[in-house]
């Protein structure tokens, strides 16, 4: 799929298909319009849904899971690359996971029915929105990317955006239809503490309810004429209002406004057990005046403000016939006040109830190529993603302590391998591929597993297929796999037991909590401690950048931009030697990563790089680099560097922009130590191939030039050079090939499905 910057044209376009796509889509339902039978979820049935999972998650054998972003990446260079490390590679994940949202969530229980010798699923498709529910939380916590091509790529699936942001409702007064937001809003974890925290310490806002007694309020000024005789007429009326509540008869009493006035009135009624006056049709200005009134002039009334649900406000003046009744008055109201938050917090937890029930129950989580998919969990249900992937780990762990991923288990286990010939292990290849009696719908042989689908207590053994990149069914596709696949591998349902867990079978143990960190790279992380697993001997995927020496590598970016990744080696080739860089990748076309053969060829570079910057004589102006430093924007960086950049939050599109907003220059010290470890090296061995641009930097360049050539010849095997430049650069791309696998990156790999 195209990554090139979007623009608002694009996103314009995208925006239409999707909507367009989805305009004709039902109300939420049981069935799809594929009639793939799974319940669909929305907020306006999301709570009796709840109910339902937890029951079938509680006697479920395992649980399958899919989710759909709004993105994967945010810009070109952001991809898994073939050379980025471990560490790296986590800090792009998560980057993904805090920029973009989670728009759709599928569940999908499945239970052993020992009575029908099947697997019933129980496909759950919920559409969730990060709206904000609490005005204490960090806004920022709801803000996110929305990638063109994303849009445009569930567009063309039918993903059902009108279910996702909105839903048709009638208004209660005038019976017209209002627009909400329908998708599952939801609190992370850290979120509803850090609001309980607030709740605790008494750290909130106006919309809380509160007690204004003679010691709360501060003064206004009367200045205004207006403000003086309004405060006026108000003493008058709560006059009125408290001589007539202390007198000893019982009537119906309201004091009204005048005619030009008629929305302002005091309502008589009680509060609790108080009686009381509702302050209706003020502004906000006029209620803090009645409040001084009430401060300064009656010491058995108590101003209260009360905020309730949605937009409800109340505000009212209170007698209380003591201190004691008003310090009652107090602890009442803010007792009241603490329950609606607290009932008000547990509502916007929202969708978390149902990850907080999938980690209670823990249950063998299954997923296909789900780090990702984790980290979106962690990030918008647990907390803040943590700064390492082995913090990270660490922590998932004891949410979810068996995951285990289908990619993974077909790509390493030699009987799966075998049987899936080679083929492709994408979600739906997998799925067509162990599970044809399913997605095919025909008789199902001895050797499959069988499965049926039940969505509201309906049991079905046939259905047409669902739609690819729907959570729901990419959950249900998933789970399947997972039980063919034990089959496979020798794990005989039909002497399995509800108490057994599918988490401690010891023909599983070897493959639960490995995930892949990069599929690209092929690197594998462990969930149960942290560390990066080398790939089993059965895994025949090949990795292009199998030998980086990350020690040995250096960014460069802010080069002139008719320079590709040929153009470049050929400069530190005419520099250091052709032996000298072993390859150069560019990630865009702002910036490339050169790997030099010895890692003093590093800080080599980089003091050259310092010196020709500084000149402006014929050597540095006749210099092979200088065509590379043209334009004065060209700057350099250790492999440290980059890592410092992509741990940044800081979203562009080119790597040259986002380098400049981090801030990256290089750093001095580095070189400093560079030319100190250099002159160190030259003691030790005073004649190498590295002497060559230690010449060129003393003399004329066409006179060094051609000795440094000559030297450099003398020392080179016949046939060296040939070779080298028969060998394509060592495997290395040119810089229109590698653009180009930059930026066409495939669906497969959009979606992580690959």
């Amino acid at each position: 799929m195209n990554r090139h910057r979007p623009t608002a044209a694009a996103l314009s376009r995208a925006l239409s298909r999707a909507f367009s796509a989805s305009a004709s889509a039902a109300e939420p339902s049981s069935a799809s319009a594929s009639s793939f039978p799974q319940k669909l979820v929305t907020r306006s049935n999301f709570e009796a849904a709840l109910a339902e999972l937890r029951r079938h998650v509680r006697a479920a054998d395992f649980v399958a899971v899919d989710l759909e972003m709004s993105g994967v990446t945010s810009a070109p260079w952001r991809e898994s690359l073939g050379f980025d490390r471990s560490d790296v590679l986590y800090l792009k994940v998560k980057h993904s996971a805090e920029k973009f949202a989670v728009i759709q969530f599928g569940v999908c229980p499945f239970r052993w029915d020992s009575s029908k010798q099947t697997f019933v699923a129980y496909p759950h498709n919920f559409y969730i929105f990060p709206r904000q529910e609490l005005p204490t939380i960090d806004r920022s916590s709801y803000e996110f990317i929305w990638q063109t091509g994303s849009i445009d790529f569930l567009a063309r699936y039918q993903f059902d955006f009108n279910a996702c942001i909105r839903e048709e409702m009638l208004s209660v007064c005038e019976f017209e239809p209002n627009w909400v937001i329908s998708g599952i809003s939801y609190l992370s974890r850290r979120q509803e503490d850090e609001a309980l925290r607030r709740l605790n310490s008494g750290d909130e806002d106006e919309s809380s309810a509160t007690c204004y007694n003679s010691k709360d309020a501060g003064d206004i000024p009367l200045v205004a004429m207006a403000d003086i005789l309004f405060s006026e007429r108000m003493k008058n009326r709560l006059s009125e209002w408290h001589d007539w509540l202390l007198q000893p008869r019982n009537r119906e009493f309201q004091f009204q406004g005048s005619s030009n006035d008629s929305k302002q009135k005091f309502q008589t009624l009680f509060f609790m057990m108080w009686p009381a006056v509702n302050l209706i049709g003020f502004t906000s200005h006029q209620l803090r005046l009645i409040q001084l009134v009430v401060r300064k002039n009656f010491k058995d009334l108590t101003y209260v403000h009360v905020k309730g649900d949605n937009v409800f406000s109340q505000h009212l003046v209170v007698y209380t016939d003591s201190k004691d009744d008003r310090d009652l008055l107090i602890k009442e109201v803010n007792n009241e006040h603490r329950k609606r938050a607290e009932k008000k917090i547990q509502a916007a937890v929202g969708f978390r109830h149902v990850v907080d029930l999938l980690s209670s129950e823990r249950k063998l989580i299954v997923g296909h190529n789900c780090f990702l998919d984790i980290a979106h969990v962690y990030n918008k249900f647990i907390g803040p993603l943590p700064s390492t992937a082995e913090e990270f780990v660490s922590s998932v762990s004891k949410y979810f302590p068996h995951i285990i991923d289908t990619k993974i288990l077909l790509n390493t286990h030699q009987v799966l391998r075998q049987r899936m010939k080679k083929s492709k292990t994408s979600l739906s290849s997998a799925f067509t591929l162990l599970c044809p009696h399913i997605s095919l719908s025909f008789a199902a042989l001895e050797s499959y597993v069988k499965v049926e689908v039940e969505v509201d207590d309906l049991r079905s053994s046939s259905w047409n297929s669902g739609a690819k990149h729907d959570a729901g069914y990419d959950a249900f596709m998933t789970g399947c796999i997972f039980a063919q696949a034990c089959g496979y591998i020798g794990i005989d349902f039909k002497l399995h037991s509800p108490s057994e867990s599918l988490a401690e079978n010891e023909k599983l143990q070897k493959h639960i909590n490995l995930l892949y960190l990069s599929w690209t790279n092929a690197d594998i992380i462990d969930l149960t401690n942290g560390n990066k697993v080398t790939a089993s001997v059965e895994y025949s995927q090949k990795k292009r950048y199998s030998n980086v020496v990350f020690e040995n590598v250096v960014l460069i970016w802010g080069f002139p931009s008719e320079l590709k990744a040929r153009h470049i080696r050929e400069c530190f080739s005419k520099t250091f030697g052709v032996t000298s860089v072993t390859f150069v990748y560019q990630m865009d076309p702002t910036a490339v990563f050169v790997q030099f053969s010895k890692t003093k060829l590093v800080s080599d570079f980089l003091s050259l790089m310092e010196t020709l910057e500084k000149n402006n004589d014929p050597i540095s102006v006749l210099h092979p680099l200088s065509e590379l430093l043209k334009g004065g924007n060209t700057r350099a960086a250790t492999y440290e560097t980059y890592k410092q950049i992509c741990g940044t939050p800081i979203s562009k599109v080119l790597f040259a922009d986002q380098a400049e907003a981090f801030g990256a220059k290089r750093k001095t010290d580095f070189v400093e130590s560079s030319k100190t470890a250099m002159d160190t090296q030259e003691d030790k061995n005073p004649v190498s191939e590295n002497s060559v641009f230690v010449d060129l930097l003393s003399a004329p360049w066409g006179e060094k030039a051609a000795q440094a050539a000559s030297n450099y010849a003398g020392k080179t095997k016949p046939g060296m050079i040939d070779n080298l430049e028969n060998d394509s650069f060592h495997g290395c791309l040119s810089g229109d090939e590698i653009l180009n696998s930059v930026y066409a990156a495939e669906e497969t790999q959009l979606v992580r499905t690959s």
